[in-house]
């Protein structure tokens, strides 16, 4: 395999195509805009559908059609397209359908404005639409970790015929790294001939709905939706372990790219003496509350904070992985502003009580 240089949404729209999904329905909205430029140039080029829809939610819906005849398909956005997307994407979840869905974050509320935020968190782990659903969420922290993260989505997309978000501040759409793509790469396409809807002649025909009226149906359809999400859970946690060798006085929980900056700061602790491991959570949901549990309560560990580009959500998580065993500190900024490794080391400073010296 051989390097390239690349921006991350350029590099996650090449992804995508490498998972063999080549139908693409979006709306521009910054900073994730340079994922559809590259598929209005690319995705004819490997005959691929592009598709720059009326509206977020024109795309969305576009997205229930294409999924429900099981072909790969999937969007990007950002924060207020996502949420126009909202409704539509609890449709899709219910009926089933192996959508992949990309959203680069950008400070809110509101409009807010275009620069890197994460404060997204509560609406794709907790279920930014309505009634009992959930998205398997995954969230990169580099160029080559979100090319990775691409391929991966649209498989487990497949696996369990459910939504997969991948989350990203603007800074992973923005930046560029070198990445590599792999070579001879085998999509792990999954049978869907029980149920897509490809044309019924000479079977029974498939249905492909959300609408159960009778409330007995409406709850197995529930049950069923949960039972699969109790799968995700206990197959699909996926977090990264930093620093954490011999004994530590911090952790740090972080994910995406503020965990880089995460590590930045810890490197730089050290070297002052002070010990701080850092768990970085990659699937948000599931998120991953035994490693998050075994790394704060070991005896060492004084306190356990978040570090996040919001004003804490992740937060939540963490308190409920710790379980009061530790106390749990946040620090974070909004609205764009990204924390700095030096802000990061004078934070965690602040929680190391040391005794003066004579």
């Amino acid at each position: 395999m051989s390097k390239k240089l690349m921006k991350g949404a350029e590099a996650i729209g090449e992804a995508a195509i490498y998972a063999g999904a080549k139908n693409y329905f979006c709306y521009p909205i910054t900073p994730q805009t340079e994922v559809a430029e590259y598929l209005a140039r690319r995705l004819p080029e490997v005959g691929g559908v592009f598709l720059q829809a009326e509206s977020e939610l024109a795309a969305s819906n576009m997205l229930f059609g294409a999924g429900a005849t099981g072909v790969r398909v999937f969007t990007s956005s950002s924060s207020p397209g996502i949420s126009l997307m909202s409704e539509a994407i609890s449709y899709i979840t219910a009926a089933e359908l192996p959508v992949v869905l990309i959203n680069i974050m950008r400070a809110g509320p509101g409009l807010g404005g275009i620069l890197p935020s994460q404060a997204d968190y509560f609406q794709a782990t907790k279920g930014g639409g309505h009634g009992d659903y959930r998205l398997l969420v995954l969230a990169p922290s580099t160029i080559q970790e979100a090319v990775d993260i691409t391929l991966l989505a649209f498989d487990k997309a497949d696996e369990y015929r459910n939504p997969v978000m991948i989350v990203g501040d603007g800074m992973i759409g923005q930046m560029m790294e070198p990445v590599e793509f792999p070579e001879n790469y085998k999509p792990k396409f999954h049978d869907n001939s029980d149920w897509a809807t490809t044309g019924c002649k000479g079977r029974e025909p498939h249905i492909v709905k959300t609408l159960f009226l009778d409330p007995v149906l409406n709850n197995l359809q529930n049950e069923k939706l949960s039972a699969k999400y109790r799968q995700i859970e206990a197959n699909e946690v996926r977090y990264e372990e930093f620093n954490m060798e011999g004994e530590y006085e911090i952790l740090l929980v972080s994910y995406g790219t503020m965990a880089r900056i995460c590590k930045t700061a810890i490197e730089e602790l050290g070297k002052k003496g002070t010990k701080v491991g850092l768990v970085r959570p990659i699937s948000l949901y599931p998120f991953p509350q035994k490693a998050v549990f075994d790394a704060a309560n070991r005896k060492h560990v004084k306190m356990v904070a978040s570090i996040e580009m919001s004003m804490g959500q992740m937060v939540e998580d963490v308190e409920r992985s710790v379980a009061g065993k530790k106390k749990v500190g946040f620090f974070g900024h909004a609205g764009g502003i990204v924390p700095t490794p030096d802000e990061i080391i004078e934070f965690v400073s602040s929680l190391v009580k040391r005794p003066k010296s004579n």
